[in-house]
């Protein structure tokens, strides 16, 4: 069991923040044992197809046996929403003294595995050398497997934090852990983590509690020893469709929403066109599209430029947008 003993102030600093970091280690559990989360089964299917190129055997062994992680690979955030490359630039400085520690302690009682055995038969150059090659080898797995659904992944991190943000402000600490997790249990001012690998009873002193919303942790996830100032991973709500593939588009909803004519307007303006040559296409007057080209222009839908004395309309990223969600696509 781990115990986090927070008085008040503690309790006043606790806070949030997201951590791509974290994402990308705890879902290395995921790609090791596939049946940790059927839920994730869809993300693994087409990161092992995105991934193959990799040193898996190195990517592998940073998740130890009993699926502990080295906490000098998961830095605290030092803002609400660092970036990958923030964080990992924080990993380049750790010092090798550090990272056997963090190695060992995460693998225990297990040896190491041969691909990090350099971490304690070499020297500091040699740690050194290690620790780059997993922060270049984790760059390049973030980018592939992680990066392109960061944006989705943050909506749904960031509504769970809105959630318990809501739970705090109604019941207090009670009821902001009361559904998180049932490894989880407040009692007097401390907070209980059961069925942990290490045991430690560490003070918050001042330093609050960091809560890290996760979409890859099956159960919560303190810093495996004490050093490290408290903060707890914890699985993350609205998890069920985040793999779901979108609805299939729908050629009629671009339509619906700003009506045919208008529809049709923005179908044309691929390229820039003037007033006239619009109106010649769509066979209606100059005076109708420019009362339509108005209210587009207004929305951010369409941008114009001068040419000599012309207008040219087309596009925006908006429009481009809107315009290409509602065409039919093959699912990727």
């Amino acid at each position: 069991m781990i115990v986090f003993v927070l008085d008040v102030n503690d309790l006043a600093d606790t806070r949030f923040s997201l951590s791509p970091i974290h994402e990308t280690l705890l879902s290395l559990r995921v790609l090791q044992d596939p049946g940790l989360s059927a839920i994730h089964l869809p993300w693994r299917r087409s990161t092992l197809d995105r991934t193959g190129a990799l040193d898996n055997r190195l990517l592998m062994s940073l998740v130890a046996r009993h699926r502990s992680i080295p906490d000098f690979l998961t830095p605290q955030p030092t803002t609400f929403a660092p970036s990958f490359e923030e964080q990992l630039a924080l990993v380049r400085l750790v010092q090798p003294a550090r990272i056997r520690h963090d190695l060992l302690t995460a693998h225990a009682p297990d040896p190491l595995p041969a691909a990090l055995e350099s971490a304690v038969t070499g020297d500091d150059t040699a740690v050194v050398a290690l620790r780059d090659e997993i922060c270049d080898l984790l760059q390049r797995y973030w980018r592939l497997a992680l990066e392109p659904w960061w944006s989705q992944m943050r909506l749904v991190l960031e509504a769970d934090m809105t959630y318990r943000a809501r739970q705090l402000a109604v019941g207090g600490a009670r009821l902001l852990f009361a559904d998180m997790h049932p490894n989880l249990r407040w009692h007097t001012g401390e907070l209980h983590i059961d069925k942990m690998i290490s045991t430690y009873r560490v003070a918050a002193a001042g330093r609050g509690l960091l809560l890290l919303p996760s979409v890859f942790a099956h159960k919560p996830a303190p810093p495996v020893g004490p050093e490290d100032p408290p903060r707890l991973v914890y699985p993350s709500r609205g998890i069920g469709t985040l793999w779901v593939a979108p609805p299939a588009a729908d050629p009629a909803a671009l339509t619906r929403l700003i009506g045919a004519p208008r529809a049709r307007l923005l179908a044309l303006l691929e390229e820039p066109l003037a007033t006239v040559e619009i109106a010649r296409q769509l066979r209606v007057t100059p005076s109708a599209v420019s009362q339509h080209l108005r209210v587009l222009h207004a929305t951010g839908l369409v941008n114009r430029a001068r040419d000599g004395r012309q207008v040219l309309y087309r596009r925006g990223d908006l429009g481009d947008r809107l315009t290409d969600a509602s065409r039919p696509q093959n699912a990727v």
